[in-house]
């Protein structure tokens, strides 16, 4: 299965990079996507992402109420506000 996440834009590369891209916030978490799909996304914009390529762009409420549902179902696993340090971390694969 597939899945698409909600992440809010909050900043955009520079117009001269070959594609067009974008820094993604995902709880706390942030990643540089393409936004080659969605060229009208600006910062404070909710996407959703999949495979590193923003595909859609929805409205906050939108983006509130699917990123809840991934909370209730546990899927947000790995989606803290900050990295747990070495030390704290789980040694067992």
């Amino acid at each position: 299965m597939c899945l698409g996440v909600p992440g809010l834009i909050v900043e955009r590369e520079p117009a001269d990079l070959p594609m067009p891209s974008a820094v993604v916030e995902f709880a706390g978490v942030r990643r540089t996507v393409c936004v080659a799909c969605v060229p009208e996304a600006s910062v404070g914009d909710y996407v959703i992402v999949h495979a590193g390529l923003a595909i859609s762009r929805l409205d906050t409420e939108e983006a509130e109420r699917l990123l809840e549902c991934l909370r209730s179902l546990g899927e947000d696993e790995g989606w803290q506000s900050a990295p747990t340090p070495p030390a704290e971390r789980d040694p067992s694969p």
